[in-house]
Protein backbone atom coordinates (compact mmCIF):
# COMPACT_ATOMS: atom_id res chain seq x y z
CA UNK A 1 0.00 0.00 0.00
CA UNK A 2 3.15 2.64 0.45
CA UNK A 3 3.08 3.96 -2.87
CA UNK A 4 1.94 7.27 -4.64
CA UNK A 5 -1.18 7.49 -6.60
CA UNK A 6 -3.26 10.15 -8.27
CA UNK A 7 -6.62 9.39 -6.44
CA UNK A 8 -7.64 7.02 -3.48
CA UNK A 9 -11.05 5.82 -3.29
CA UNK A 10 -12.58 4.50 -0.17
CA UNK A 11 -15.93 2.50 -0.27
CA UNK A 12 -16.92 0.49 -2.82
CA UNK A 13 -20.71 1.57 -2.81
CA UNK A 14 -21.60 1.97 -6.71
CA UNK A 15 -21.50 5.86 -6.93
CA UNK A 16 -17.35 5.21 -5.90
CA UNK A 17 -17.57 2.53 -8.06
CA UNK A 18 -17.97 4.48 -11.26
CA UNK A 19 -15.75 7.31 -10.16
CA UNK A 20 -12.56 5.12 -10.01
CA UNK A 21 -13.75 3.45 -13.17
CA UNK A 22 -14.31 6.88 -14.73
CA UNK A 23 -10.68 8.53 -13.11
CA UNK A 24 -8.57 4.80 -14.71
CA UNK A 25 -10.35 5.04 -17.78
CA UNK A 26 -9.03 8.78 -17.53
CA UNK A 27 -5.56 7.44 -16.96
CA UNK A 28 -5.24 8.11 -13.68
CA UNK A 29 -3.64 5.97 -11.07
CA UNK A 30 -6.40 4.31 -8.55
CA UNK A 31 -6.00 2.75 -5.07
CA UNK A 32 -9.83 1.54 -4.00
CA UNK A 33 -10.16 0.41 -0.58
CA UNK A 34 -12.91 -0.49 1.38
CA UNK A 35 -13.04 -1.23 5.37
CA UNK A 36 -15.76 -4.14 4.66
CA UNK A 37 -14.58 -7.45 3.53
CA UNK A 38 -17.42 -7.17 0.39
CA UNK A 39 -18.38 -4.89 -2.51
CA UNK A 40 -21.08 -2.67 -1.98
CA UNK A 41 -21.07 -0.83 1.09
CA UNK A 42 -24.57 0.51 2.07
CA UNK A 43 -25.67 -0.42 -1.40
CA UNK A 44 -24.49 -4.41 -1.53
CA UNK A 45 -26.50 -7.32 -2.88
CA UNK A 46 -26.57 -10.03 0.41
CA UNK A 47 -25.77 -13.94 -0.89
CA UNK A 48 -27.37 -15.95 0.60
CA UNK A 49 -30.23 -15.43 2.17
CA UNK A 50 -29.45 -16.82 5.57
CA UNK A 51 -27.22 -13.05 5.98
CA UNK A 52 -30.18 -11.46 5.42
CA UNK A 53 -32.16 -12.76 8.21
CA UNK A 54 -29.12 -12.59 10.64
CA UNK A 55 -28.14 -8.59 9.56
CA UNK A 56 -32.06 -7.63 10.60
CA UNK A 57 -31.83 -9.78 13.47
CA UNK A 58 -34.87 -12.47 12.23
CA UNK A 59 -34.93 -15.79 12.88
CA UNK A 60 -33.49 -18.22 10.37
CA UNK A 61 -35.27 -18.83 6.63
CA UNK A 62 -37.40 -22.11 6.76
CA UNK A 63 -37.34 -24.92 3.80
CA UNK A 64 -39.95 -22.97 1.83
CA UNK A 65 -37.51 -20.09 0.38
CA UNK A 66 -35.75 -22.78 -1.22
CA UNK A 67 -31.62 -22.89 -1.63
CA UNK A 68 -30.02 -19.79 0.31
CA UNK A 69 -27.56 -19.01 -2.34
CA UNK A 70 -30.33 -18.74 -5.33
CA UNK A 71 -30.69 -15.18 -3.18
CA UNK A 72 -28.71 -12.34 -4.06
CA UNK A 73 -30.67 -9.56 -2.41
CA UNK A 74 -30.05 -5.84 -3.10
CA UNK A 75 -29.97 -3.85 0.26
CA UNK A 76 -30.45 -0.72 -2.00
CA UNK A 77 -32.73 -1.82 -5.32
CA UNK A 78 -32.71 0.52 -7.97
CA UNK A 79 -33.73 0.39 -11.86
CA UNK A 80 -31.64 1.77 -14.69
CA UNK A 81 -33.56 4.44 -17.21
CA UNK A 82 -32.32 1.78 -20.74
CA UNK A 83 -31.38 5.17 -21.96
CA UNK A 84 -30.15 7.14 -18.81
CA UNK A 85 -26.77 8.61 -17.67
CA UNK A 86 -26.08 5.27 -16.07
CA UNK A 87 -26.49 2.98 -18.71
CA UNK A 88 -23.98 6.02 -20.96
CA UNK A 89 -21.23 5.64 -18.19
CA UNK A 90 -21.29 2.30 -17.90
CA UNK A 91 -20.66 1.96 -21.83
CA UNK A 92 -18.33 4.70 -21.80
CA UNK A 93 -16.20 2.75 -18.71
CA UNK A 94 -16.41 -0.83 -20.95
CA UNK A 95 -18.32 -2.55 -17.78
CA UNK A 96 -21.06 -3.54 -19.85
CA UNK A 97 -18.93 -6.51 -20.73
CA UNK A 98 -19.60 -7.78 -17.68
CA UNK A 99 -22.95 -7.63 -16.79
CA UNK A 100 -26.24 -8.77 -18.22
CA UNK A 101 -29.52 -6.80 -18.31
CA UNK A 102 -33.15 -7.85 -18.65
CA UNK A 103 -35.81 -4.85 -18.74
CA UNK A 104 -38.27 -4.42 -16.07
CA UNK A 105 -41.91 -5.57 -17.57
CA UNK A 106 -44.20 -2.90 -15.76
CA UNK A 107 -44.26 0.72 -14.92
CA UNK A 108 -47.32 1.80 -12.78
CA UNK A 109 -48.54 4.89 -10.66
CA UNK A 110 -51.18 5.04 -8.20
CA UNK A 111 -54.12 7.17 -7.84
CA UNK A 112 -57.13 6.78 -5.84
CA UNK A 113 -56.67 3.62 -4.04
CA UNK A 114 -55.40 1.62 -6.92
CA UNK A 115 -52.48 1.39 -9.58
CA UNK A 116 -52.78 2.01 -13.33
CA UNK A 117 -49.92 1.32 -15.94
CA UNK A 118 -48.20 4.97 -16.71
CA UNK A 119 -49.24 5.89 -20.14
CA UNK A 120 -46.34 7.04 -22.38
CA UNK A 121 -47.95 7.32 -26.12
CA UNK A 122 -50.52 8.73 -28.04
CA UNK A 123 -51.93 5.06 -27.93
CA UNK A 124 -51.65 4.46 -24.07
CA UNK A 125 -53.26 7.79 -23.50
CA UNK A 126 -56.12 7.26 -24.85
CA UNK A 127 -56.53 3.81 -23.54
CA UNK A 128 -55.77 4.87 -20.26
CA UNK A 129 -57.92 4.89 -16.91
CA UNK A 130 -56.03 7.76 -15.59
CA UNK A 131 -58.19 10.67 -16.94
CA UNK A 132 -61.71 11.27 -18.70
CA UNK A 133 -62.16 11.28 -22.50
CA UNK A 134 -61.59 15.31 -22.59
CA UNK A 135 -58.40 15.21 -20.84
CA UNK A 136 -57.10 12.54 -22.37
CA UNK A 137 -57.18 14.64 -25.70
CA UNK A 138 -55.36 17.20 -23.76
CA UNK A 139 -52.49 14.78 -22.59
CA UNK A 140 -52.28 13.38 -26.06
CA UNK A 141 -51.85 17.06 -27.72
CA UNK A 142 -49.12 17.79 -24.28
CA UNK A 143 -47.41 14.45 -25.64
CA UNK A 144 -46.95 14.89 -29.25
CA UNK A 145 -45.56 18.58 -28.53
CA UNK A 146 -42.85 16.73 -25.83
CA UNK A 147 -42.20 14.29 -28.65
CA UNK A 148 -41.95 16.90 -31.29
CA UNK A 149 -39.91 19.24 -29.18
CA UNK A 150 -36.20 19.76 -30.59
CA UNK A 151 -34.00 22.14 -27.91
CA UNK A 152 -31.99 23.72 -31.41
CA UNK A 153 -35.32 24.50 -33.19
CA UNK A 154 -37.48 27.29 -31.62
CA UNK A 155 -40.05 26.88 -34.35
CA UNK A 156 -40.94 23.55 -32.22
CA UNK A 157 -41.45 24.81 -29.19
CA UNK A 158 -44.82 26.53 -30.45
CA UNK A 159 -44.68 30.60 -28.75
CA UNK A 160 -43.08 29.10 -25.38
CA UNK A 161 -39.48 29.55 -24.40
CA UNK A 162 -39.00 26.33 -22.10
CA UNK A 163 -36.12 28.11 -20.68
CA UNK A 164 -37.77 31.13 -19.18
CA UNK A 165 -40.89 29.58 -18.64
CA UNK A 166 -41.52 27.37 -15.78
CA UNK A 167 -43.16 23.94 -16.05
CA UNK A 168 -46.58 25.33 -14.42
CA UNK A 169 -46.94 27.23 -17.29
CA UNK A 170 -46.47 24.85 -20.14
CA UNK A 171 -49.02 22.77 -18.05
CA UNK A 172 -51.40 25.88 -18.22
CA UNK A 173 -50.69 26.37 -21.74
CA UNK A 174 -52.38 22.45 -22.89
CA UNK A 175 -54.83 22.80 -20.17
CA UNK A 176 -53.88 19.94 -18.14
CA UNK A 177 -55.52 18.94 -14.61
CA UNK A 178 -53.94 18.42 -11.00
CA UNK A 179 -53.95 14.65 -11.33
CA UNK A 180 -52.70 14.00 -14.73
CA UNK A 181 -50.07 16.91 -13.28
CA UNK A 182 -49.37 14.40 -10.87
CA UNK A 183 -48.44 11.57 -12.85
CA UNK A 184 -46.67 13.37 -15.68
CA UNK A 185 -44.31 15.18 -13.16
CA UNK A 186 -43.84 12.25 -10.77
CA UNK A 187 -44.35 8.76 -12.56
CA UNK A 188 -42.66 10.47 -16.17
CA UNK A 189 -40.22 13.27 -15.17
CA UNK A 190 -39.56 11.22 -12.00
CA UNK A 191 -39.59 14.02 -10.33
CA UNK A 192 -39.38 13.77 -6.16
CA UNK A 193 -41.62 16.57 -5.33
CA UNK A 194 -43.37 19.52 -6.75
CA UNK A 195 -40.77 22.23 -6.53
CA UNK A 196 -40.11 20.95 -10.59
CA UNK A 197 -43.48 22.88 -11.53
CA UNK A 198 -41.46 26.36 -10.34
CA UNK A 199 -38.43 25.66 -12.07
CA UNK A 200 -37.96 26.10 -16.24
CA UNK A 201 -40.21 23.33 -18.27
CA UNK A 202 -37.03 22.53 -20.26
CA UNK A 203 -35.92 20.36 -17.01
CA UNK A 204 -39.55 18.19 -17.59
CA UNK A 205 -39.44 17.98 -21.50
CA UNK A 206 -35.81 16.66 -20.89
CA UNK A 207 -37.14 13.53 -18.36
CA UNK A 208 -39.89 13.03 -20.39
CA UNK A 209 -37.96 12.51 -23.65
CA UNK A 210 -35.60 10.26 -21.80
CA UNK A 211 -38.30 8.25 -20.23
CA UNK A 212 -39.81 7.61 -23.76
CA UNK A 213 -36.51 7.15 -25.62
CA UNK A 214 -35.48 4.61 -23.04
CA UNK A 215 -39.25 3.04 -23.27
CA UNK A 216 -38.70 2.69 -27.09
CA UNK A 217 -35.47 1.00 -26.61
CA UNK A 218 -36.57 -2.20 -25.01
CA UNK A 219 -41.14 -1.61 -25.33
CA UNK A 220 -42.32 -3.30 -21.79
CA UNK A 221 -41.06 -0.39 -19.96
CA UNK A 222 -37.94 1.96 -19.61
CA UNK A 223 -36.36 0.58 -16.92
CA UNK A 224 -33.70 -2.60 -16.82
CA UNK A 225 -31.99 -4.40 -14.04
CA UNK A 226 -28.66 -6.67 -14.26
CA UNK A 227 -29.10 -10.33 -13.71
CA UNK A 228 -28.05 -11.37 -10.28
CA UNK A 229 -28.52 -8.16 -8.76
CA UNK A 230 -27.04 -4.79 -8.50
CA UNK A 231 -24.04 -6.54 -6.65
CA UNK A 232 -22.72 -7.31 -9.96
CA UNK A 233 -22.00 -3.50 -11.05
CA UNK A 234 -18.96 -2.88 -8.07
CA UNK A 235 -17.27 -6.35 -8.80
CA UNK A 236 -17.96 -5.26 -12.72
CA UNK A 237 -15.94 -1.79 -11.62
CA UNK A 238 -13.12 -4.03 -10.05
CA UNK A 239 -12.43 -6.22 -13.27
CA UNK A 240 -12.40 -2.94 -15.15
CA UNK A 241 -9.96 -1.02 -12.64
CA UNK A 242 -7.50 -3.96 -12.52
CA UNK A 243 -7.26 -4.01 -16.33
CA UNK A 244 -6.26 -0.04 -16.19
CA UNK A 245 -3.67 -0.97 -13.39
CA UNK A 246 -6.14 0.08 -10.62
CA UNK A 247 -5.41 -1.71 -7.10
CA UNK A 248 -8.15 -3.12 -5.23
CA UNK A 249 -8.55 -3.81 -1.42
CA UNK A 250 -10.94 -4.89 0.24
CA UNK A 251 -11.25 -5.30 4.49
CA UNK A 252 -8.51 -2.73 5.31
CA UNK A 253 -9.47 -0.49 7.97
CA UNK A 254 -8.71 3.61 7.40
CA UNK A 255 -7.86 4.71 10.45
CA UNK A 256 -7.07 8.61 9.02
CA UNK A 257 -6.70 10.56 6.37
CA UNK A 258 -3.00 12.59 6.31
CA UNK A 259 -2.93 15.88 5.52
CA UNK A 260 -0.35 18.71 3.96
CA UNK A 261 -0.05 21.79 4.07
CA UNK A 262 -3.22 24.26 3.75
CA UNK A 263 -5.77 21.71 4.37
CA UNK A 264 -4.68 19.47 1.57
CA UNK A 265 -5.23 16.10 1.93
CA UNK A 266 -1.71 14.14 0.61
CA UNK A 267 -2.45 10.78 1.87
CA UNK A 268 -4.75 8.09 3.50
CA UNK A 269 -3.25 5.61 6.75
CA UNK A 270 -3.93 2.13 7.44
CA UNK A 271 -2.32 0.69 10.64
CA UNK A 272 1.46 1.90 10.04
CA UNK A 273 0.95 2.11 6.18
CA UNK A 274 0.58 5.04 4.36
CA UNK A 275 -0.82 5.47 0.77
CA UNK A 276 0.19 8.77 -0.81
CA UNK A 277 -2.48 10.65 -3.30
CA UNK A 278 -3.25 13.77 -4.35
CA UNK A 279 -7.33 13.69 -3.98
CA UNK A 280 -9.24 11.33 -2.00
CA UNK A 281 -12.79 10.19 -3.38
CA UNK A 282 -15.13 8.58 -0.44
CA UNK A 283 -18.68 8.11 0.65
CA UNK A 284 -19.67 10.05 4.03
CA UNK A 285 -19.08 6.82 6.61
CA UNK A 286 -15.56 7.92 5.73
CA UNK A 287 -15.12 11.50 7.02
CA UNK A 288 -18.23 11.86 9.61
CA UNK A 289 -17.12 15.10 10.04
CA UNK A 290 -17.17 16.69 6.88
CA UNK A 291 -20.89 15.92 6.41
CA UNK A 292 -24.02 16.88 7.19
CA UNK A 293 -27.59 14.79 7.98
CA UNK A 294 -30.14 15.99 5.55
CA UNK A 295 -33.14 13.92 6.41
CA UNK A 296 -33.47 10.13 6.63
CA UNK A 297 -35.03 7.54 4.41
CA UNK A 298 -36.97 4.58 5.44
CA UNK A 299 -36.90 1.27 2.94
CA UNK A 300 -38.94 -2.36 3.70
CA UNK A 301 -37.94 -5.17 1.81
CA UNK A 302 -39.82 -8.01 1.70
CA UNK A 303 -39.99 -11.53 0.42
CA UNK A 304 -43.02 -12.39 -1.27
CA UNK A 305 -43.94 -15.93 -2.96
CA UNK A 306 -46.76 -14.20 -5.67
CA UNK A 307 -46.65 -11.41 -8.22
CA UNK A 308 -48.37 -8.23 -7.21
CA UNK A 309 -51.93 -7.43 -7.18
CA UNK A 310 -53.20 -5.93 -10.13
CA UNK A 311 -49.77 -5.63 -12.05
CA UNK A 312 -51.11 -8.90 -15.20
CA UNK A 313 -48.62 -10.78 -12.83
CA UNK A 314 -45.84 -8.89 -13.76
CA UNK A 315 -42.21 -10.78 -13.15
CA UNK A 316 -40.98 -6.94 -11.94
CA UNK A 317 -42.09 -3.71 -11.65
CA UNK A 318 -41.77 -0.65 -10.73
CA UNK A 319 -45.32 1.39 -8.77
CA UNK A 320 -44.54 5.45 -7.65
CA UNK A 321 -46.99 6.49 -5.26
CA UNK A 322 -47.19 10.63 -6.00
CA UNK A 323 -46.58 12.64 -2.73
CA UNK A 324 -50.37 14.42 -3.01
CA UNK A 325 -52.21 11.23 -3.40
CA UNK A 326 -51.58 10.15 -0.09
CA UNK A 327 -51.02 13.55 1.49
CA UNK A 328 -47.18 13.61 1.57
CA UNK A 329 -44.49 15.95 0.57
CA UNK A 330 -42.44 13.04 -1.07
CA UNK A 331 -43.32 10.09 -3.30
CA UNK A 332 -43.44 6.74 -2.18
CA UNK A 333 -41.37 4.22 -4.27
CA UNK A 334 -42.19 0.29 -5.00
CA UNK A 335 -39.51 -1.78 -6.84
CA UNK A 336 -40.39 -5.23 -7.61
CA UNK A 337 -37.73 -7.79 -9.24
CA UNK A 338 -37.80 -11.65 -8.89
CA UNK A 339 -36.05 -15.32 -10.04
CA UNK A 340 -36.39 -14.12 -13.16
CA UNK A 341 -33.92 -11.76 -12.56
CA UNK A 342 -31.53 -14.55 -10.63
CA UNK A 343 -32.14 -12.90 -7.00
CA UNK A 344 -34.53 -14.98 -5.10
CA UNK A 345 -35.45 -19.09 -5.42
CA UNK A 346 -37.92 -19.97 -8.27
CA UNK A 347 -41.73 -18.71 -7.65
CA UNK A 348 -40.35 -15.46 -5.22
CA UNK A 349 -40.47 -11.85 -5.61
CA UNK A 350 -38.24 -9.33 -3.58
CA UNK A 351 -40.21 -6.00 -2.74
CA UNK A 352 -38.85 -2.50 -2.00
CA UNK A 353 -40.68 0.55 -0.60
CA UNK A 354 -39.11 3.28 0.25
CA UNK A 355 -39.40 6.80 1.19
CA UNK A 356 -38.31 10.20 2.59
CA UNK A 357 -39.79 9.98 6.21
CA UNK A 358 -41.71 13.02 7.08
CA UNK A 359 -42.90 11.89 10.90
CA UNK A 360 -41.98 10.37 13.77
CA UNK A 361 -43.45 6.77 12.55
CA UNK A 362 -41.84 6.40 9.43
CA UNK A 363 -43.06 2.47 8.90
CA UNK A 364 -46.97 4.25 8.98
CA UNK A 365 -45.38 6.60 6.31
CA UNK A 366 -44.94 3.73 3.81
CA UNK A 367 -48.31 1.98 4.55
CA UNK A 368 -50.10 3.12 1.18
CA UNK A 369 -46.96 1.24 -0.45
CA UNK A 370 -46.99 -1.72 1.85
CA UNK A 371 -50.78 -2.67 0.96
CA UNK A 372 -50.43 -2.59 -2.49
CA UNK A 373 -48.17 -5.78 -2.10
CA UNK A 374 -50.78 -8.49 -1.51
CA UNK A 375 -49.39 -10.94 1.20
CA UNK A 376 -45.86 -10.58 2.25
CA UNK A 377 -43.90 -13.39 3.88
CA UNK A 378 -41.30 -11.60 5.52
CA UNK A 379 -40.02 -8.08 5.95
CA UNK A 380 -36.70 -6.16 7.01
CA UNK A 381 -37.63 -2.01 7.69
CA UNK A 382 -34.55 0.19 7.70
CA UNK A 383 -34.27 3.49 8.17
CA UNK A 384 -31.07 5.39 7.46
CA UNK A 385 -29.62 8.56 7.58
CA UNK A 386 -29.39 10.90 4.38
CA UNK A 387 -25.73 12.82 4.41
CA UNK A 388 -24.12 15.17 2.06
CA UNK A 389 -21.23 16.73 1.88
CA UNK A 390 -20.53 20.45 3.78
CA UNK A 391 -18.16 21.99 1.21
CA UNK A 392 -17.49 21.12 -2.57
CA UNK A 393 -13.75 19.64 -1.50
CA UNK A 394 -11.88 21.78 -3.65
CA UNK A 395 -9.53 23.55 -0.72
CA UNK A 396 -9.07 19.78 0.84
CA UNK A 397 -9.08 17.80 -2.11
CA UNK A 398 -11.38 14.86 -1.03
CA UNK A 399 -14.31 14.58 -2.61
CA UNK A 400 -17.50 12.94 -0.94
CA UNK A 401 -20.62 10.95 -2.42
CA UNK A 402 -24.36 11.98 -0.58
CA UNK A 403 -25.98 9.17 0.77
CA UNK A 404 -28.74 7.30 -1.77
CA UNK A 405 -32.13 8.56 -2.01
CA UNK A 406 -35.36 6.75 -1.52
CA UNK A 407 -36.04 6.62 -5.58
CA UNK A 408 -36.05 3.52 -7.42
CA UNK A 409 -33.83 4.22 -10.17
CA UNK A 410 -30.37 5.74 -10.95
CA UNK A 411 -30.86 9.50 -12.62
CA UNK A 412 -29.94 11.05 -9.58
CA UNK A 413 -27.27 8.82 -8.11
CA UNK A 414 -25.36 9.73 -11.54
CA UNK A 415 -26.05 13.34 -11.35
CA UNK A 416 -23.98 13.45 -7.85
CA UNK A 417 -21.27 11.50 -9.78
CA UNK A 418 -21.20 13.61 -12.42
CA UNK A 419 -20.85 16.88 -10.44
CA UNK A 420 -17.82 15.05 -8.38
CA UNK A 421 -16.07 13.88 -10.95
CA UNK A 422 -16.71 18.06 -12.71
CA UNK A 423 -15.59 18.87 -8.99
CA UNK A 424 -12.49 16.63 -8.78
CA UNK A 425 -11.02 16.94 -12.26
CA UNK A 426 -12.45 20.74 -13.54
CA UNK A 427 -13.41 19.22 -16.19
CA UNK A 428 -17.05 18.26 -17.11
CA UNK A 429 -17.73 14.53 -18.17
CA UNK A 430 -19.30 14.62 -21.59
CA UNK A 431 -22.13 11.89 -21.68
CA UNK A 432 -22.99 13.07 -25.69
CA UNK A 433 -19.38 11.78 -26.95
CA UNK A 434 -20.76 8.19 -25.76
CA UNK A 435 -21.91 6.63 -29.17
CA UNK A 436 -22.15 3.12 -28.31
CA UNK A 437 -25.83 1.14 -27.36
CA UNK A 438 -25.95 -1.03 -24.93
CA UNK A 439 -25.50 -4.51 -26.67
CA UNK A 440 -22.89 -2.61 -29.67
CA UNK A 441 -19.74 -3.49 -27.74
CA UNK A 442 -20.12 -7.30 -28.00
CA UNK A 443 -19.81 -6.99 -31.86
Amino acid sequence: MDEEYDAIVLGTGLKECILSGMLSVSGKKVLHVDRNKYYGGESASICPLEELFTKFGAPAPDESYGRGRDWNVDLIPKFLMANGSLVKLLIHTGVTRYLEFKSVEGSYVYKGGKISKVPVDQKEALASDLMGMFEKRRFRNFLIYVQDFLYDDPKTWKDFDPSTQNMTALYDKFGLDKNTQDFTGHALALFRDDDYLNHPAIETIKRIKLYSDSLARYGKSPYLYPMYGLGELPQGFARLSAIYGGTYMLDKPIDELVFGEGGKVIGVRSGNEIAKCKQVYCDPTYVPDRVRKKGKVIRCICLIDHPIPNTKDALSTQIIIPQKQVGRHSDIYVSVVSYTHQVAAKGWFIAMVSTTVETANPEVEIKSGLDLLGPIRQKFVSVSDYYEPTDDGIQSQIFISESYDATTHFETTCLDVLDIFKRGTGEEFDLSKIKHELGDEEQ
